[in-house]
């Protein structure tokens, strides 16, 4: 059960985002798909024990791989799945708690907590160029030209 709260939560969070930002109407479907399907590769990684950074790696690189193919599918610009896709992953309470505790002098867990919310975006912006690295690699791979 906790599983379909999840998937659906994260699917709402990244169609609104959509919204917000703007994204055609006829996309948001899509947003909302990435978003849900790298938040809950994310929340299984960490049920099973894996760190929250990798596992954002992870999520992130399954945002990135869904929004290129929904880019060429659909022919949109991939930056409008990209946004939507990855915000479930940013780690804003995170974020709210580091500056909570800088409000309240509490400097150690506020500065732990701030390197964390810095791994974690760093996490999202790894995935989403690694796997842009390895799109750009095998579109110019020397095999994809012979095959033309």
């Amino acid at each position: 059960m906790m599983i379909l709260a999840q998937l659906a939560t994260s699917f709402v969070a990244a169609a609104g985002f959509g919204i917000l930002f703007n994204a055609p109407k006829k996309s948001l479907i899509q947003c909302g798909l990435a978003g849900m399907a790298g938040w809950i590769l994310y929340y299984i990684l960490v049920q099973q024990g894996m760190d929250a950074v990798p596992a954002t790696i992870f999520g992130a690189m399954l945002v990135a791989i869904i929004t290129q193919i929904f880019a060429k599918v659909y022919k949109t610009p991939i930056i409008i799945f990209h946004v939507s896709g990855v915000i479930p992953l940013v780690p804003g309470g995170v974020a709210y708690d580091a500056m909570r505790n800088f409000v309240e002098n509490d400097y150690t867990a506020a500065v732990q907590l701030s390197a964390q919310v810095m791994l974690l975006a760093g996490g999202i912006a790894i995935g989403l160029m690694f796997s842009e690295v390895v799109n750009q690699s095998i579109r110019k791979s020397p095999l994809k030209r012979r095959a033309k």
